[in-house]
């Protein structure tokens, strides 16, 4: 399903077959939410960001486990529906809970540098960066991103900029 609508570039039918997929799903490798939000970035990618926004709040309701916390998706989706203020006071919601993951954390430093928050995204790299064990894959990711924004911020290096492979 997943090839055959990738090949095809399909990500509306694609999207579709996710969102029944989830709502017929009892259980499995991955979670009901995991799924709803990959419908939702297959919403977005068709580029219907409304009824993405609806498959990222049904992950947020379903509760289950997503490698990145579907209210970053939501509040992605909130900028590109020209709703900056909801999509910050989702941001703020995340910060607030002080448990996001950092591939959550790099999420939502990557969707505020694509809407012209730098800054923000910064302290959210940063942030990531100095709670992410450094075997993790993000780690290295995080870094990365970090050091981008610095260098479109101007910035000089740091002592975190140099651990960029």
């Amino acid at each position: 399903m997943l090839e055959q609508a990738l090949l095809a570039d399909d990500h509306s039918s694609l999207a579709r077959q996710l969102g029944e997929l989830a709502l017929t799903y009892s259980s499995g490798d991955i979670s009901r939410a995991a799924i709803f939000a990959l419908a939702a970035e297959e919403w977005k990618q068709a580029g219907q960001p409304d009824r993405a926004l609806e498959c990222f709040q049904r992950a947020v309701e379903d509760g289950g486990e997503s490698m990145i916390d579907p209210r970053a998706g939501i509040a992605d989706t909130l900028f590109e529906l020209d709703r900056p203020g909801e999509a910050r006071e989702v941001i703020e919601a995340l910060r607030a809970e002080g448990t996001t993951t950092p591939a959550t954390a790099h999420n939502i430093a990557e969707t505020l540098v694509a809407y012209g928050d730098l800054q923000g995204g910064l302290e959210w790299a940063t942030q990531a960066v100095l709670v992410c064990a450094e075997d993790d894959p993000e780690h290295v990711a995080l870094l990365r991103t970090r050091y981008r924004i610095r260098l479109d911020l101007g910035l000089p290096e740091d002592e975190l900029d140099s651990l960029v492979s």
